[in-house]
This record gives structure tokens, C-alpha cells and sequence, in this order.
């Protein structure tokens, strides 16, 4: 099976820092990049079966993102769910569902980016605070939980 450039860039991060690329890794890695947007424990659990435990996959999770290969976004009732880094994946945005805790990738057009890069520059400029990055995230109510009523009472005017 080939390895991908992401797979490779994340091969040389562990070995820099001197863990190895096992393949438990290589299959959590594998199945991060073919989720359309961060996933659980759980949920990766879920995609691997049997093939990786549930214990491996935190232990996983937590020394990926310890080196910044993943990203941890904390989501309603404290669940947390991981994605590539950014330098692995490129940039991108997300909407949170405070209903059911689904988080997905949107790319936002060059233009919306400038206006928000410009908004970052301005804030941050008047506090003489140098930015590394961004993020945007979004969050309200997705369509499914919008159509089954989940959504009510979350300050959206549904239900």
C-alpha cells in the first residue's frame, strides 16, 4: 500500500521525536483523513473495529496531539473530537452542532478569507498581539437535528 504525503509528514514528526509509526497509527491516520470533518474516540473506534483498541486509540489521540499532528476540539457535554493539523491538511473553518456534537470542515472563498484575515490583523494589531493563526467556527443547529426537533430550546428560534 503506498503511503501518502500526509502519512509521511506525520511518519517524520513521530521520528523526530522518537516514537514510532505503528501501525495503529497508521490506521488512525488513515481513517482521519477520510472523515469529512473531526472525529471521536468513539466514532474512530467505530471505523476501525477490532484492528485498533479503543485504549490505543486515546493513548494515540493524546500523543498526536501532544505533537501537534492533531487537533482537539472540545465539543457539547465535554466530548472531544480530533483532526489533522492544519500544516498536514490545509486551512479551514467548521460548524459546531450544539445538538448532537457533529463538527464539518467548510472552506470558506478567498474573498470571505481576506475579510476575516483583515479582522484578525485589525483586532490584534491594537493590542500589539503578533497572530500565528485563526480559526472560525460556527455554531448552531445542523439540518438533521433542525428537522427532528432536536435543536429546541438552543436559542437558534427552533422548536
Amino acid at each position: 500500500m503506498a503511503t501518502s504525503q500526509i502519512e509521511q509528514q506525520v511518519m517524520l514528526r513521530l521520528s523526530s521525536a522518537e516514537v514510532r509509526y505503528t501501525k495503529g497509527r497508521r490506521l488512525l491516520v488513515q481513517a482521519l483523513q477520510r472523515s469529512d470533518g473531526p472525529r471521536s474516540a468513539r466514532d474512530l473506534h467505530k471505523d476501525l473495529g477490532e484492528a485498533v483498541p479503543l485504549s490505543s486509540i486515546y493513548r494515540t489521540l493524546t500523543t498526536m496531539s501532544d505533537l501537534g499532528i492533531l487537533v482537539p476540539h472540545h465539543g457539547t457535554g465535554g466530548n472531544i473530537r480530533y483532526e489533522l493539523a492544519e500544516w498536514l491538511v490545509g486551512h479551514h473553518h467548521h460548524l459546531i452542532c450544539r445538538s448532537c456534537g457533529t463538527i464539518d470542515d467548510i472552506e470558506l472563498t478567498k474573498r470571505t478569507e481576506s475579510i476575516i484575515d483583515a479582522l484578525v490583523s485589525a483586532t490584534t494589531k491594537a493590542k500589539g498581539f503578533v497572530a500565528a493563526n485563526h480559526s472560525f467556527e460556527i455554531d448552531g443547529v445542523c439540518a438533521s437535528c433542525a428537522g427532528d426537533g432536536t435543536g429546541a430550546g438552543d436559542g437558534t428560534g427552533a422548536g
